[in-house]
Order: C-alpha cells, then structure tokens, then sequence
C-alpha cells in the first residue's frame, strides 16, 4: 500500500513538474506591454493629440453655420402719433416746394417790388423762415395706419460662412502645435515603455536571483546535514563529543532559517513579475533563463550623438521646444491684423426688400472684415516677452538633460566594464572556495581537521556561490541599464502596440 501511495504521488510531482509553465524574458514583457494601464493610457492620449491635430487642421478652412430666430412683440411700430395733414403746393422752377397765390389764404403785398404774403396780422413774412404762419387752402390726408409697421411676429434665419484669410500665421503655429502635442504623446507612450521593460527585465532576473539562491541554500543545507549525520555516527563511535553536535544543529537550524526566507523572497519576488505581466498573483511558474552563469551579450556601444537621438525622453524635450517656439510666433501674430471673408443669405419675415411685407423675403451678402489692434497698454509686449522666456526654458532644459544622459552612457559603460570584472573575481573564488571544501572534507572524514574548520569551508563557499550569483545578475541588469542609456531598449512588437 506504501509502495502505491509513493507511486501515485511521484506521478504527480513529476506530471506537476513537467506541465508548469516555462516563460521567457520575451514573453514576459510581451504581457507586460499589453497588460499595462499606463501603456493603454498613454495610447489614448495618443488618439486625443491625433484628433486635436485634425480638428486644428480644420482651422484652415471656411466655417459654415445656420441661425435662426423668432421674436414675439406687444405692440406694433407707428411712424405717426396721428393722422398727418400735408399741404398741398407747387412743385417751383427751382425744384422746390412753394405755393402760388391761388393756393393759400393769405394776403399779398409788394415789398421792394416781390409779392410778398401777409399773416393774420397783415404784416409781410418769409414763408421759408416762418412756414407756420402760411394758411394753406387745401391738405392731403396722411392716415397714422399708413406707417404702421407689423411687427408681432418677426422671423429671422441666416445661413453663411466666414474663411479666414490672414490670421498673422496664428492658425498655422495652432496647427504646428497639436501637431508637436501628438508626437509629444508619441515620445512619452515610448518612455513608458521603457520604464516598463527595465522595471519586467529587473523583476525577472530578480527572480532568477533568488531561484539560484533557493537551490544555493537547499544545497548548503544538504552539506550541513550530511556532516551532522557523520558527526552522529562519530559520536556513537566515541571520537566526536556532543558540542561539536550541537555546532552543527545551531548551523543546520541557520541553513533552514535562511532557505526559509529565500524561498519567501521568492514567492514575492514573482508576485511582482505576476503583477507587471497581469499573471495571477499565486501562479507558479519556471522561468527559461535560471543558469545565471551564461554569457550575457553586452550591448553594443554607439556614438554618443546617436544614442541621445535614440532617446525618447531626448524626443519629448525637442517637441516641447518646438511648441514653445509656435506659442512663441503666436503671441507675435498678435501684433498683425486679422483678415477674413464672411458671406451669409439672410432670410427675415417681414422684410423690407420690397416695401414692407409681412412674408418671406432674403438677400445674399458678402464682405471682408479686417480688425487691426493699436494699443493695449502693453499687454501684446508682456505676451510675447513671457513667451520668449518659455522658449529659452525649453531649450536650456534641453541642452541639461543632453549633458545628464552624456554621463549616463558614460557611467553605464563603466559599471558593465566593473560588473563583468567582479563577475571574474566571483568565479575565480567559487574555484579556490570548492576547492578548500573538497580538502576540508576530506580532512574531516579522515579525522585531521575538525567540524569548525568544515564549517567554516562550507560558510566560504556558500558566500563565493552567492556572490557568484549577485555578480552575474548585476552583469545583466548593468547590461539592461546601458542599453536603456543607448536608447535601444525597444520592446520587439513596439510597433503593434503603437498602432
């Protein structure tokens, strides 16, 4: 019964063993680039430039609109107060209104040989100075209603359009800029990602790190008990005493603490390469990549220029100094004058096109409006000087971080130079370590040397494997942060995600 349980449970171990999952660097950042918030977010900031760049465009061309209204009014509108008398004269041969004598009732005399018209008083006047004192014979009636304007019920509408025509290259810098604001979202979408593979790339030799250390510690607890159990059998044949077995139990009981705690660091260790990837956090895997001791393929080392164009946080500062410059030239447009072309139909109810008619009536109309700015106290001058400040902003902000990623590039080259030097020590000491533990052993089987001295071979050779195994991690995350520094930590698939 034993011999089956044993059985079926090795089968599911080694079934266990066999169908866990195997993920590689690629993959992992492949899942962490589809799998990011930020990313997603950063692309639809990308389709948001995108469209204002489209809607800047459409400033360029004629803008159409309808309009319409209706007003109600209380009262109509009266040219008289009441009905108007209107005299009724002569059309003079001068092509004045006068009157003959036939057409008033006023008395006539003759002063200085012209007739001339008496008041009621009988004294002479000039009817062009005092017209109130001429007594007209005969009136036309002008009725109040004739002058009376409906106005109840007015109906307005107008369709047309306006083009601009010289706006001082204002539209133009607008357009300029959601332009630099779209390839502003590009570069920034780029340098997340960037962040992103470095922060997968360092979670996953992190747990490449603490896998190696795991089996380091199972290892060393191994050797440990292996000595405690030669101890135990010396002890019964008289030639060890109990302390030196309690030496041991105090170490075996360290060597379990310790691969305790690696193996918690562990299970942390890929529940931050799960999150960044978007696995399940309790999901177990094997990564392809657990032999820290193979070669690592240093990054290729390009002109410096060429690897700040790499850049995209180098790309981002350029678009911000384009914009500044665009924002820069618009603040000057407003020194220019504005010109544009407007034409409308406009269609009202009444209309006076043809007398006054309560019906429908319109009429095209087309002109050029130009505005001209002359004083402002100032303000166009403070704009403009602001705006220049910006620009020098921008471009000293610019010429800083190119000096910051120079020594970048210059101190990652360096640390992977150190790296893989301190990477030949480590292994140089692994050889010398092994090899004292392998004479410490056989001095303590034949009887020469004591469990201390073992003891303390087997410490040195735990520290040199596990300084082996940190220098190797640190010869690839160097690596990693040089070509970070180059600009050529691209993720392979960059392009589709972009889209």
């Amino acid at each position: 019964m034993k011999k089956k349980l044993l059985t079926a449970l090795s089968f599911i171990v080694c079934f266990s063993a066999f169908s866990q999952k195997v993920l590689q660097l690629e993959e992992c950042r492949q899942m962490a680039l589809t799998h990011n918030k930020s990313l997603q977010m950063a692309q639809e900031s990308i389709i948001a430039a995108r469209e204002m760049k489209k809607a800047a465009f459409t400033q360029f061309l004629p803008n159409f609109s309808a309009n319409g209204a209706y007003t109600w009014n209380q009262k109509n509108i009266s040219m008289l107060a009441e009905d108007a008398l209107l005299p009724v004269g002569t059309k003079m041969a001068d092509g004045s209104f006068g009157f003959s004598q036939s057409q008033v009732s006023n008395g006539w005399t003759t002063v200085n040989g012209q007739a001339t018209p008496l008041d009621a008083n009988n004294q002479p006047f000039n009817p062009k100075t005092n017209p109130e004192k001429i007594q007209w014979k005969s009136y036309a009636l002008l009725p109040k209603e004739a002058l009376e304007f409906d106005v109840k019920n007015i109906f307005v509408g107008s369709i047309g359009f306006v083009q601009p025509i010289f706006m001082g290259g204002k539209i133009l810098e607008l357009y300029h800029l959601a332009k630099y604001g779209e390839n502003l979202a590009v570069a920034q979408k780029e340098t997340k990602v960037t962040e992103l593979l470095l922060e997968v790339d360092e979670a996953y030799w992190r747990v490449v790190s603490v896998e190696n250390k795991v089996a380091l510690a199972r290892e060393y607890r191994n050797l440990i008990a292996k000595v405690d159990s030669n101890v135990a059998i010396m002890i019964e044949e008289g030639v060890a005493t109990k302390s030196e077995a309690l030496k041991i139990k105090v170490k075996l009981n360290e060597a379990d603490i310790a691969m305790t705690k690696a193996e918690d660091g562990l299970n942390l260790s890929r529940m931050v390469l799960n999150e960044l990837c978007g696995i399940p956090l309790e999901e177990v895997y094997k990564l392809s990549d657990t032999d820290v001791l193979n070669e690592t393929t240093i990054a290729k080392i390009i002109p410096i220029e060429e690897a700040i164009s790499n850049r995209p946080e180098m790309a981002a500062l350029k678009q911000v100094e384009n914009m500044a410059i665009s924002n820069e030239k618009i603040m000057l447009s407003r020194f220019m004058p504005n010109i544009g072309l407007a034409g409308n139909y406009l269609l009202s109810n009444p209309n006076v096109y043809n007398g006054y008619q309560n019906k429908i009536g319109g009429m095209f109309s087309f002109g050029i409006v130009a505005n001209i700015p002359l004083f402002h106290f100032g303000d166009r001058f403070h704009t403009l000087n602001a705006a220049k400040s910006q620009h020098k902003i921008a471009t000293l902000k610019l010429e800083e971080t190119k000096e910051k990623m120079q020594l970048q590039i210059k101190q990652t080259s360096y640390k992977v130079i150190e790296s893989q030097k301190k990477r030949s020590a480590t292994q140089r000491n692994i050889e010398q370590a092994e090899e004292n533990l392998r004479y410490a052993t056989e001095g303590f089987e034949a009887g020469v040397i004591t469990s201390t001295d073992l003891l303390g071979a087997q410490t040195a050779w735990l520290s040199a494997k596990s300084e082996n195994i940190d220098a190797s991690i640190d010869v690839k995350l160097c690596n990693l942060y040089l070509e970070k520094s180059l600009g050529t930590l691209k993720a392979p698939t960059l392009n589709n995600i972009s889209k």
